[in-house]
């Protein structure tokens, strides 16, 4: 009943109109593209972003176009833009210099299934063809339709745009060019349009259309039934052309008229207020000012064209042109007022321009400009002289006798055109925007009103847009108030049009609705179109309009019941007489609504309130009284009533004693049977919880909330209103809680329902609602509250239309169905399962009894019913123990993460594997160990003792947990073994392995530097026993995750030379240089693990997958559980392909390992390399044969140097002490055990002599002083002749280091020098011990050495005798040292 902002559609491209019209040519290219990338939304979050990234701006940009963008971005864009609207609303363009956007009205149907209206781009492009010329103006004229079946919309909308160069062109509304005209020679600056509009009085001058085109001397006329034969001749002609592939066209003419505006410095804006006849005393006085004494008139007034300037000296100038003033006048006042139309009138357009014109033509055109006919001079009749003053836009009312100015000091000035005066001005509206609105009385208030015969009475209203201040208002006239007032925001644009559709006169409108839009507000930062909404009543005063002092009255109830320091029993009698005192039936039940909805009002207030204005409507005649508030009356007292007993029943002293039937004969056993597991699961759903105390379920309900969610049907019962899920709980919450805890009488409050007129289906649904919702509560005392609830079940059994009377037990009742679906549907387990209990037990014994009243025989009765029930109870009691093993906090330092929520609906829909998936989900929040997993659910098949279990417990929590951790370690554990009790085939150990193996792959694939997930996810699929299942998801895991990094890895390494640095691998790879070389080492297990299924594969049968029997109706998407079966029947791998991918992992592994320098793809010839990274099921064609011998130079000395590594990462000096055995060495890293095996069977698929890696093994370990474990690998050496020379040369190196090079040398090493033969000396004095890593070996490992030396090498071999005297000579160094 009051102004409101109406949005009545969307622009969804603004940023591709603002990025298309601000971009620069340079950046155009990019823009274009991310046009297509995006599809751009209005959401305020694109206008917040910066506008390009980084990867999409040219680095060529100059830094005035980064400018531009900037500027473009934060600035108000629009602003400096062309905007025009059509009024239909189905058109907008916006322009800026030579490019222009069009956007059409589309209709799309959101998520509710509501059709709304948007604008979306359908055309862009640039309009201008004169090189320098810019877009100043442009209106979109909608043309009509001249078909009889036309009920006033448009037939298509007509685009007038006006140029700098004085061209004006008319284009269609896909941007075809229809014709273009040069009717002056100085820009453009404002286009305006005047269509027909039915005379609202008699005796009011038809106006007729003219479209007014302003220059800055001038201003041209064209007719608007000539412009609409010619547009639509040319629309015609250009699609006929179109079908015929024809290019010249003949273009009808084109008449206007040419005014030379005279005696005014500047004109910037006009408004051309149409035909005009002065009155006989106007013209009197006319002819007497300027004709003087002597002057004689006219019988008749000449019509006279009325056009009004604003600008500067004067400040605004009235022009008046005589209509066909061939006829003559008065010599003096034809000078001075009737200028002659001699060069103006109808003048065909000589300066036509057509399109699809020959090349050869448009030149001409071009060159030659075409001549511009001269104006026909018209002085200026008044002004309003005002020096300092200029104006900066005028805005025309509808009704064509009013003006709104706008000016540079910041005022809006109000104009009475008929008298030439300013009757209003209004200040502080610098950069105002003007619009106007005419309101129709509605019909409704016209029906009572004694002029009810006379034409109905019309409003105006003036819009201002104040952008400074970001503010729109509303404004009655020409004296009234402020009637609206709307913070819009700083950059919007006020859209007004001032005419309708052209090409409709007194006979084609009949009938029609023209749908309009007068003000538009377009804002750009969300792209919506507002329109503003004014009651008629708004322009009228107090004294004339009952309405207006109804407003006034439900303003004062409002002001009451915002203040919240006003008494009850005040507020009570200041709102009844507010509300007795209203007149008419709307407002009146607007304020009553307004009343019922107050959170402030008491109930007794609202109900002593209703029950008074309802008593008054009774009194009154029927047929005066609005029969809509009278039942709204109606209905919100019984709501109240309804209110206020159950209110009293839930705070009286009464109670019902409970009955002996209740004693729940069955139940007690199943809840001493689930006990424990209740107990664990309350223990774990009691954890302190943050939540707002509005939200709290034990907050009373207030009437206003209870009054929202009910209303009345039309069978004089009442419908609860489903609306959010805190509404509806808290409405159950409202009727059933107390009942439910034993403090109100359950059969009293569901009487009171019931003869309220609830259905009993929806009071069920709020039992069951409040119910799963106070869950902890519940499980306080579970005995307490499964009786009270079995006693409201019951009763509302009994209500009528609950049980159909008709039902079968051998089919599905509804109302049953209601409560299992419901349970089906929680997630809150033990609610759940203790309702299934209650209900299965009430529906028990009501089809006992329809059997007993049937058969009556002793048979038990069995039916569908039943064995429903059966089912849910079996699949909530899993859902519980899930839900409970589900709920187990994980341990400190764990991967965290909020607890999943599952029901029997989540798990049905998550397929056959969405049990497996949760649990293992579960598994990685806890961080628990492969191996742990998998002894616990040895435990389960075979059924170990509790003791063995504690004790594992125990060995595998952490020695520093205290004995309570160790105890909910242990718990844990009976409750995972409890879960895979209950679900043996989902939860059997090698799909739980599949799905943990998949869960920590898919954890890795989101943070590949966590490398334990990938590791942990390997050791999973490891203890997976089915190779079927091996094969199928190693596969999957190579293909989905794998490939893609270790591709990236390979060519890293092969683009560098090198292990990467971090850098590198962070850039190409996606993880750090240590997470690259873990996950290079699980690439080599997964591919060990896919060769070894294949093989294995042949000598299994595949394995058949079930499912438990209660749970065989899952359907879902496709899960693992699935995709394994699908590995059952998968195409299997080409082991030599797998083979030669396991190959390049190991050599990657190794050279981030060791930090070697190496091209691993070069170690491979051209067939290998083209092998890699492809499908592992496709055959590839594969290396055979003998490689190149420089390849296998390479391959060797790659093994070679990781061996080198491997020694000097194994460098522990205590291992070299004598009579000490060999440390072990770890499992994993550089230090491994097993590289020398891994490298000797790499040598063997590199065809590299594996003798040559064992002897560099022993030489190696000898260089670095690792004696012992050189002693070990020497036994497989073959060729020990050559292994005998390479020690042969270490051991000098080592004697000569001990005579020669030692820092300690005695003097008995120097006379043992000076005896040791010639050959040997000289021989030891050419040795370079600085090859050695560790020279400094004890004596006892040289001797040792040297007799390992004598042993190997043969007495023939050429170096035998120097061994011999390098045996005396480390005899005699021991020898001299022991003494």
């Amino acid at each position: 009943m009051s102004c409101s902002l109406l949005e009545f559609c969307r622009l969804q491209e603004l940023k591709t109109v603002r990025d298309y019209l601000y971009l620069s040519q340079k950046t155009e290219p990019v823009e274009e593209k991310n046009q297509t990338e995006n599809e751009l939304s209005w959401d305020s979050s694109d206008w917040e972003a910066t506008w390009d990234s980084g990867e999409n701006k040219e680095e060529g940009a100059t830094s005035a176009t980064t400018m531009e963008e900037t500027t473009g971005q934060r600035a108000p864009w629009l602003q400096d833009c062309v905007v025009s609207l059509s009024p239909c609303s189905d058109l907008l363009v916006v322009a800026r210099e030579q490019k222009a956007v069009f956007l059409s009205a589309k209709w799309l149907t959101d998520e509710s299934g509501r059709e709304e209206m948007t604008l979306a781009v359908s055309w862009t492009g640039t309009l201008s063809t004169d090189e320098g010329e810019c877009v100043s103006s442009s209106i979109c004229i909608p043309l009509a339709s001249q078909k009889r079946s036309s009920t006033g919309r448009p037939d298509w909308t007509c685009v007038v745009v006006g140029f700098t160069s004085g061209y004006v062109r008319f284009y269609t509304e896909n941007g075809v060019l229809l014709l273009a005209q040069l009717l002056h020679d100085d820009p453009v600056l404002r286009l305006k349009c005047r269509t027909y509009e039915i005379p609202r009085h008699p005796g009011v001058t038809e106006q007729h259309e003219e479209l007014s085109i302003l220059y800055p001397a001038a201003l041209v006329t064209i007719d608007g039934f000539s412009l609409f034969q010619s547009l639509r001749a040319c629309r015609n002609q250009v699609a006929r052309a179109t079908a015929a592939g024809s290019d010249v066209i003949q273009p009808p003419p084109l008449a206007y008229k040419k005014w030379g505006l005279q005696d005014m410095d500047t004109i910037v804006d006009h408004s051309s207020v149409g035909i005009m006849t002065l009155c006989v005393f106007d013209q009197m006085k006319n002819a007497s000012i300027l004709g003087g004494f002597n002057a004689s008139v006219k019988g008749s007034p000449p019509a006279m064209s009325q056009y009004v300037t604003v600008g500067g000296g004067p400040y605004t100038g009235f022009y008046y042109a005589v209509e066909g003033s061939s006829q003559p006048l008065l010599s003096h006042v034809a000078l001075a007022v009737a200028s002659k139309l001699t060069s103006a009138l109808f003048s065909a357009a000589s300066g036509w321009l057509g399109w699809n014109k020959h090349k050869n033509e448009e030149e001409v055109v071009q060159k030659q400009k075409p001549k511009v006919e001269p104006a026909t001079p018209l002085g200026i009749r008044f002004g309003l002289p005002d020096s300092r003053r200029h104006g900066e836009s005028i805005c025309l009312s509808p009704c064509n006798t009013l003006a709104g100015v706008t000016d540079d000091f910041g005022r809006v000035t109000l104009l009475d055109l008929a008298r030439g005066i300013a009757i209003r001005m209004w200040k502080g509206y610098r950069d105002a925007q003007l619009g106007w609105l005419q309101v129709p009385e509605e019909r409704g208030d016209r029906e009572f009103s004694p002029s009810a015969s006379l034409p109905r009475r019309h409003a105006l209203f003036l819009v201002i847009y104040a952008p400074r201040r970001g503010i729109l208002e509303v404004w009655g006239m020409q004296q009234g108030p402020r009637v609206g007032a709307f913070t819009v925001g700083k950059h919007c644009r006020l859209l007004y049009a001032g005419y309708r559709l052209m090409g409709v006169n007194s006979v084609t409108s009949k009938g029609w609705q023209l749908l309009t839009q007068q003000v538009c507000l377009l804002d750009p930062i969300t792209g919506a179109l507002r329109t503003v909404n004014i009651p008629f009543h708004l322009a009228l005063s107090d004294k004339k309009s009952e309405r207006a002092k109804d407003m006034h009255l439900i303003k004062r109830l409002t002001t009451i019941l915002r203040s919240r320091e006003v008494e009850p029993d005040i507020l009570e009698s200041e709102a009844k007489s507010v509300l007795l005192d209203i007149k008419h039936p709307a407002i009146k039940k607007q304020a009553l609504e307004s009343l019922l909805s107050n959170k402030n009002a008491p109930v007794s207030c609202l109900t002593n309130i209703t029950c008074a204005l309802h008593d008054t409507l009774k009194q009154q005649d029927p047929e005066e009284v609005d029969a809509a508030l009278l039942q709204l009356c109606s209905s919100q007292l019984k709501l109240l009533q309804l209110y206020t007993d159950i209110q009293n029943l839930h705070s009286g002293a009464d109670r019902e004693a409970c009955s002996e039937n209740d004693s729940l004969e069955g139940i007690e056993d199943e809840l001493s049977r689930v006990g424990p597991t209740l107990q664990r699961y309350a223990q774990l759903t009691a954890r302190p919880s943050v939540s707002f105390a509005q939200d709290s379920p034990d907050s009373p309900m207030p009437a206003q909330a209870f009054l929202s969610q009910m209303e009345c049907t039309d069978d004089e019962g009442l419908r609860v209103i489903r609306g959010s899920e805190t509404k509806w709980n808290h409405l159950g919450n409202f009727m059933f809680w107390g009942c439910l805890c034993g403090k109100s009488p359950p059969h009293k409050v569901c009487d009171t329902l019931q003869q309220a007129g609830i259905s009993p289906q929806q009071l069920l649904s709020l039992l069951l609602s409040v119910w799963l919702q106070r869950e902890k509560e519940v499980l306080q005392k579970p005995e307490e509250a499964v009786r009270n609830l079995h006693t409201l079940l019951i009763a509302l059994s009994d209500m009528k239309g609950a049980v159909e009377e008709s039902w079968d037990p051998q089919s599905i009742s509804p109302w049953w169905q209601q409560v299992r679906c419901t349970c089906i549907q929680s997630h809150n387990a033990a609610a759940a399962l203790l309702a299934a209990f209650v209900a299965h037990r009430a529906a028990k014994a009501s089809i006992t009894s329809r059997a007993d009243s049937k058969f009556q025989s002793e048979w038990e009765a069995v039916s569908l019913e039943l064995e429903q029930w059966v089912v849910c109870v079996h699949q909530l009691e899993d859902v519980l123990v899930l839900q409970t093993l589900l709920l187990v906090p994980p341990p400190q330092g764990a991967a965290g993460g909020a607890a999943a929520q599952c029901s029997i609906k989540t798990l049905l829909e998550g397929g056959t594997g969405g049990i497996a998936d949760s649990v293992s989900k579960w598994v990685f929040r806890h961080n628990l160990a492969p191996e742990r997993l998998k002894e616990i659910l040895q435990k389960r098949e075979d059924e170990e003792t509790d003791e063995e279990l504690e004790q594992r417990a125990g060995e595998e929590g952490n020695e520093q947990e205290e004995e309570k951790s160790q105890e909910d370690t242990d718990r844990t554990a009976e409750l995972l073994v409890a879960v895979s009790q209950r679900f043996p085939h989902s939860l059997s150990p090698d799909l739980l392995f599949t799905h943990c193996c998949w869960e920590y792959v898919v954890q890795w694939n989101k943070d590949p530097e966590e490398g334990r997930y990938l590791w942990l996810a390997v050791e999973h699929l490891k203890l997976v026993s089915c190779p079927y299942i091996h094969l199928g998801i190693s596969a999957m895991m190579w293909s989905t995750f794998i490939v893609k990094r270790f591709s990236a890895a390979a060519f890293l390494m092969e683009k560098v030379g090198k292990a990467p640095k971090d850098r590198l691998c962070r850039r190409d790879v996606g993880m750090g240089d240590k997470a690259v070389t873990s996950f290079l080492g699980c690439c080599v297990q997964l591919l060990q693990i896919l060769m070894e299924a294949d093989s294995a594969v042949e000598d299994v049968a595949p394995p058949e997958l079930s499912v438990e029997e209660a749970w065989c109706g899952a359907e879902g998407p496709a899960s693992l559980v699935e995709l394994a079966e699908l590995g059952l029947g998968q195409r299997g791998v080409c082991f030599t392909l797998v083979q030669h991918h396991c190959l390049l992992a190991s050599l990657l592994h190794a050279a981030m390992s060791f930090s070697l320098r190496v091209k691993p793809l070069s170690l491979f010839e051209g067939k290998g390399k083209n092998a890699f990274f492809r499908d592992l099921t496709s055959i590839q064609l594969m290396p055979t044969g003998d490689i190149d011998p420089g390849l296998v130079s390479l391959r060797q000395e790659f093994l070679l140097r990781v061996l080198t590594g491997w020694v000097q990462a194994i460098d522990d000096p205590s291992s070299s002490a004598p009579g000490t055995k060999t440390p072990p060495l770890p499992s994993s890293g550089p230090k491994a055990d097993w590289w020398p095996p891994l490298c000797l069977e790499l040598g063997s698929l590199l065809q590299v002599n594996p003798d040559i890696l064992r002897r560099h093994i022993v030489c190696e370990l000898y260089n670095q002083g690792l004696d012992l474990r050189a002693e070990e690998v020497m036994l497989e050496v073959e060729d020990k002749d050559v292994l005998g020379s390479q020690l042969l040369v270490l051991t000098g190196q080592r004697l000569s280091y001990s005579l020669l090079h030692s820092q300690s040398q005695t003097q008995a090493a120097m006379e043992l020098l000076a005896r040791l033969p010639p050959t040997l000396c000289t021989w030891l004095k050419a040795m370079d011990p600085s090859e050695l890593r560790c020279p400094l070996v004890p004596l006892s490992q040289t001797s040792r050495l040297v007799g390992r030396l004598i042993e190997i090498l043969p007495e023939n071999h050429a170096q035998y005798s120097l061994a011999l005297h390098l045996l005396e000579a480390v005899d005699a160094l021991t020898t001299e040292d022991n003494t």
